[in-house]
C-alpha cells in the first residue's frame, strides 16, 4: 500500500507577505480569513486524517504554536517523509488537489500553488534557508499548469468572499433552522436549503434574512437582535452579536464580534467591535479592533475610477472600483472617524477624527490626531490590549507581548517616515 504523503502549508518569501500587510504583520498568510474560515482551514478540510505541518516566519512561531498547537516544520521533519507543499495563499475549494500523485510543481499564473516531492528529492534539495530549499525544489521538479485562486493583495480577500461563502455553505452541508427563530422574523426568498441557524443561536423578533442572492449561516451561540436585516451570502460567526444592523451581501463576521450599523462585503476577523452606526464596506478588519460610533469608510470614488492602495509604501492601482479599508489588529478609532477609499491602517494604532478624510496610510503603533501622527508608546498600547482582551476572558500572553515588541521594531522605519512627512 502506498504510504500517504504529509502536508506542509507554507508562507513564501517576505515580498509576498508584505503585499498583504498590515493583515499579515500579526499572522501567517494562511490564517487570513475568506468565507467562513481561514485559508489554512480551507486547505486542511480537504485532507482529513493527513498529518499537516506549517512553515511560517520565525517571529510568528511562538504565538502560532501557543494559539493552535500545530506542528511547525523543521529540517528533521523534512528529511524523513514525502511531502505535499501547499502555498498558504491558496483559496482552495473542494477537490482541487489530490494528496498523492507524481512529483511535480503546480503553477498558476507563474506562481507556485503546490510542490509534491518524495523524500529522496527533498533530501537532495535541503539548504541553509527555506528560500534556497524551495528554490532548489522548483529547479528540480517538472511544472504543471493548473487553475487556482492565490490571494495576492488584501482586496483579493474581499472580492472572493461571496463565492467562498457559497462554497463553504455547500461544503458544510448544514441547512435549516435548528435554533431559536421568532415568529415575528422572516426569511425572504425562503428555501430550507438557503439558511442555517445553529441550535444554540437565536434570531430575535423583527429580523429579516434575505437569501435572494446567497445563503446565510448563523453559527453557534450567535444572536441576531431586533431590527436587523442580513443579506446573503453572509456568515455570522460563533458567539457574535448583530445589534440592529444592515448586513449587506458578501459579509462574514466573527467569531465573538459585536456589529451594528451598515456593513457591506466586509470581513471582520474576530473579537472586533463595530457596535454603532456608521458604514463599513469592502473592508477587512483584523482582530481586537474597536470602531467607534459613526466610524465610516468610503469604498467608491465620486468619479468611479479604480482605487489606489498603499502597498509596500507606494500607491498601487487595485484594479477595482470598490475598495474600502484594511485595518490591522488591535487598532481603535474614535467616534466620527472618516476613512478614504483604499485606506490602510496598521497594527495597534489609535485613530482620532480630524473633521475630514484621514490620510490613506496610517502606520502601526501610531496615534493619528488633527492631521498629525504621533508615536504610540508600546507600554501603553499593550496595557490597552490586555484590558480589551480581558473583557473577553482572553489572556495577553508573554508570546503576544514579544510579538508586538518585535513588530514595533519592524515597523519603526515606516512609522518614523510618516511622522516626519505629516509634520510638513
Amino acid at each position: 500500500m502506498e504510504e500517504l504523503m504529509k502536508i506542509c502549508i507554507f508562507e513564501e518569501g517576505i515580498d509576498k507577505v508584505e503585499n498583504l500587510y498590515p493583515l499579515t504583520l500579526t499572522r501567517p498568510v494562511f490564517e487570513l480569513k475568506c468565507g467562513y474560515t481561514t485559508l489554512a482551514e480551507r486547505i486542511m478540510r480537504n485532507f482529513e486524517g493527513t498529518e499537516i505541518y506549517f512553515f511560517l516566519r520565525d517571529y510568528l512561531v511562538p504565538t502560532f504554536k501557543n494559539r493552535t498547537g500545530a506542528n511547525v516544520i523543521d529540517g528533521n521533519s523534512l528529511q524523513s517523509d514525502d511531502f505535499l507543499f501547499i502555498n498558504g495563499r491558496w483559496l482552495m475549494n473542494k477537490g482541487e488537489l489530490e494528496l498523492n500523485g507524481p512529483e511535480e510543481i503546480g503553477v498558476c499564473g507563474g506562481e507556485v500553488a503546490y510542490m509534491r516531492a518524495k523524500r529522496q528529492t527533498i533530501q537532495s534539495c535541503l539548504a541553509d534557508t527555506p528560500a534556497d530549499f524551495y528554490s532548489n525544489l522548483r529547479a528540480k521538479l517538472p511544472k504543471k499548469e493548473i487553475k487556482a485562486t492565490l490571494i495576492s493583495y488584501p482586496w483579493d480577500l474581499i472580492s472572493n468572499n461571496p463565492d467562498a461563502m457559497r462554497a463553504d455553505f455547500e461544503f458544510l452541508g448544514k441547512k435549516g433552522v435548528l435554533g431559536e427563530f421568532s415568529e415575528l422574523s422572516t426569511i425572504y426568498g425562503w428555501s430550507k436549503d438557503d439558511v442555517y441557524v445553529a441550535e444554540s443561536a437565536a434570531v430575535q423578533p423583527l429580523v429579516v434574512l434575505d437569501v435572494t442572492h446567497g445563503p446565510i449561516f448563523i453559527d453557534e451561540a450567535a444572536v441576531i437582535f431586533p431590527h436587523t436585516r442580513i443579506e446573503g451570502p453572509a456568515y455570522i460567526g460563533k458567539d457574535s452579536r448583530i445589534v440592529g444592523g444592515k448586513i449587506r451581501e458578501g459579509t462574514s463576521i466573527g467569531p465573538v464580534c459585536r456589529v451594528g450599523g451598515e456593513v457591506e462585503e466586509a470581513i471582520i476577523h474576530g473579537y472586533s467591535n463595530k457596535y454603532h452606526d456608521g458604514f463599513l464596506g469592502h473592508a477587512y478588519v483584523g482582530e481586537w479592533v474597536n470602531l467607534g460610533a459613526l466610524t465610516t469608510n468610503s469604498d467608491l470614488k465620486n468619479d468611479y475610477t479604480t482605487v489606489e492602495v498603499y502597498v509596500k509604501g507606494k500607491l498601487m492601482d487595485s484594479g477595482d472600483t470598490k475598495v474600502g479599508c484594511f485595518i490591522g489588529d488591535h487598532t481603535k478609532t474614535g467616534l466620527g472617524t472618516l476613512f478614504n477609499t483604499g485606506t490602510v491602517v496598521g497594527v495597534m494604532s489609535n485613530v482620532l477624527p480630524s473633521g475630514g478624510l484621514l490620510p490613506k496610510l496610517i502606520p502601526s503603533f501610531c496615534i493619528a490626531h488633527e492631521g498629525r501622527f504621533l508615536r504610540g508608546r508600546l507600554r501603553d498600547l499593550l496595557t490597552t490590549a490586555k484590558t480589551a482582551m480581558g473583557r473577553r476572558d482572553v489572556e495577553l500572553t508573554q508570546e503576544d507581548v514579544q510579538l508586538f515588541e518585535k513588530l514595533y521594531e519592524l515597523t519603526k522605519e515606516e512609522r518614523d517616515e510618516w511622522i516626519k512627512r505629516m509634520r510638513k
